[in-house]
């Protein structure tokens, strides 16, 4: 369960402000069909969490020993770094999408979600919890609790939540499970 509730912790606070998220209010904004985003959203991120935890669970398989562990804290770490530094979303077209709500959000997140901190996330979570399905169930469930309100409320929502905070506080969550691992590691605790 500890698989589960970290990581559903670590990717909401991660993903608020994140691309995706700006992404799916743009979806929001744009086909003002919520059921059909949400669902993309959610089939999205179980593919590409699905895929991005089953590297980190390889990784840890294969590589095991203090140094891994010590690479996985680092990641942790950069990580948090990397949270306090705002997203844009400057890739988002104005054209009309061709293939409706759901198969557009679908294709979009799958991509923008390539390579995000929340996707690294997952393969570090997952490395460093050795357990795909609960890893996969808590990002997973972590993107919707910042993505669904993000849909449902849009604009709104980002006028009135104060993204520098919530950034510190998910930089500081990923910083301290770093520390914890090098503690961890070091067998200082």
């Amino acid at each position: 369960m500890e698989a589960l509730f970290t990581s559903t912790a670590v990717v909401a606070l991660a993903e608020i402000g994140d691309k995706t998220q700006l992404l799916a209010i743009v979806l929001a904004t744009r086909f003002k069909r919520p059921i059909p985003i949400i669902l993309g959203i959610l089939v999205a991120t179980l593919a590409n969490h699905f895929l991005a935890a089953f590297v980190g669970a390889q990784a840890a398989a294969f590589l095991e020993g203090d140094w891994f562990r010590y690479l996985i804290a680092a990641s942790f770490i950069a990580m948090a770094a990397w949270t306090l530094i705002p997203d844009k979303l400057d890739d988002v077209e104005d054209k009309p999408a061709r293939f409706g709500a759901f198969l557009t959000t679908v294709i979009a997140f799958f991509l923008v979600e390539m390579g995000d901190k929340t996707q690294l996330a997952t393969v570090a979570l997952s490395a460093r919890f050795n357990d795909l399905v609960m890893v996969t169930l808590g990002t997973t469930l972590g993107m919707m609790l910042a993505n669904v309100p993000a849909v449902l409320l849009g604009q709104e929502l980002i006028r009135r939540v104060p993204l520098k905070v919530v950034r510190i506080i998910a930089a500081l969550l990923f910083l301290v499970i770093g520390l914890w691992l090098v503690a961890q590691t070091a067998r200082i605790i």
